[in-house]
């Protein structure tokens, strides 16, 4: 099976403002998120990518340029909107502040799957649509490159979170209880058996491993023996 490495865009003058951005154009990275992709692009530099697959949107463009400065074959990066941010509707744009006094919040919080936003789609559309492309995009990389294929999804916190939830079995009423912070990375493995989180919003540590560790089609019992560098760092 193929890997996925989901990044979440670094930090944008709209996060460090407490504002919804939604899709607004023109929404970049600020001097952090510039340090924070910086840092997350050499991290990946290790682990050849098949490819990299973006949401449209700048921050996240800006993103998936930073890993693919650091990859030295230049994989193919490719744009596709089903990942890109939720449609907030008349939400976008406004203050986190105010929002959070709306009606509304409360179902965002409490029962995501019940909520739509006003002029907008609902979270369980986010989820559906955002679920399908990476998994789609996941069964061609696979196809094209072999099952140790390795490749990239840059997106957004709840799409990331989306994402995670459908495969730890969460329902959309959980996603809440996952954190995706800024420029993070997280790693799926999607296999015949089921998915595998194999990694959640982490922001160190050493990713070689992924390119010579045999994927798993099952579970093992116990917990198995770990990949190499964990082996190395305890010998």
């Amino acid at each position: 099976m193929a890997t996925v490495i989901l990044v979440r865009h670094g930090r944008t003058t709209a996060n460090a403002s407490g504002v919804l951005a939604g899709r607004t154009p023109g929404v970049l990275l600020d001097d952090v998120g510039h340090e924070q992709v910086a840092r997350t692009g050499e991290r990946l530099g290790v682990v050849p990518l098949a490819g990299i697959v973006t949401s449209p949107l700048e921050r996240c463009r800006e993103t998936s340029r930073a890993i693919a400065m650091h990859q030295a074959g230049k994989p193919r990066t490719v744009s596709d909107k089903a990942i890109t941010e939720c449609d907030y509707g008349d939400w976008q744009g406004r203050s986190l502040k105010d929002l959070a006094k709306e009606d509304l919040w409360s179902v965002v919080q409490n029962h995501p799957s019940a909520a739509a936003f006003p002029g907008g789609e609902s979270m369980a559309m986010m989820q559906s649509r955002a679920v399908a492309a990476i998994r789609k995009h996941d069964a061609t990389y696979e196809a094209e490159h072999g099952p140790g294929a390795v490749w990239a999804a840059v997106s957004h916190g709840d799409i990331i979170k989306a994402i995670l939830a459908d495969a730890l079995g969460m329902h959309l009423d959980l996603f809440q209880r996952i954190n995706v912070d800024p420029a993070s990375v997280s790693i799926i493995r999607y296999t015949s058996a089921r998915p595998y989180v194999v990694a959640s919003n982490t922001h160190a540590g050493d990713l070689s491993w992924l390119r010579a560790t045999p994927a798993e089609d099952d579970a093992p019992v116990g917990g198995g023996a770990g990949h190499a560098a964990d082996v190395d760092a305890d010998s």
